[in-house]
């Protein structure tokens, strides 16, 4: 595994683990949508790739995808995260990057402690993992290579 390999984020499948077929790994992915979990997947447009996961976080004012592309000539699913930050200054709307997304995102509130004092208390708390994880367990247990790209699915 080449240097940008880690750095994207590939994963190969298990010795043994025979791959799948291509509408396998897409419903492996699909059946990932319910009620507790806190993205959702979709077809996507042949612009976007063949699969998006989004997670829209309204609390933090942020927006995540992954757009997943598979490749079934080399049992492989490419994918490429883009985020989107709205920002309240006056003199820029937001911001989007592309790439490896790995953070995590936290709101604090302050809380009056049993001494009186107030004391910074964590809110609410989401990490990237929380998305990309569940997508690429689904893939590897099918067989199938994880490869994470910048630029072209």
């Amino acid at each position: 595994m080449g240097l940008l390999d880690h750095y994207f984020g590939t994963r190969r499948p298990d010795e043994g683990v025979a791959p799948r077929t291509p509408l396998e790994v897409r419903s492996a992915l699909l059946a990932l949508n319910g009620p507790g979990v806190p993205f959702a997947v979709r077809n996507g447009t042949p612009k976007e790739g063949d699969l998006v996961a989004e997670c829209r976080l309204p609390q933090l004012r942020v927006r995540l995808w992954t757009r997943m592309r598979l490749d079934a000539a080399k049992h492989e699913v490419r994918a490429v995260d883009e985020q989107w930050e709205v920002s309240l200054s006056e003199h820029v709307l937001g911001q989007r990057s592309r790439g490896p997304a790995n953070a995590v995102y936290r709101v604090w509130g302050k809380e009056t402690g049993p001494d009186g004092r107030e004391h910074r208390v964590e809110t609410l708390r989401f990490e990237t993992r929380e998305m990309k994880d569940p997508l690429r367990q689904a893939v590897l247990d099918a067989g199938w290579t994880w490869r994470g790209v910048l630029f072209r699915l």
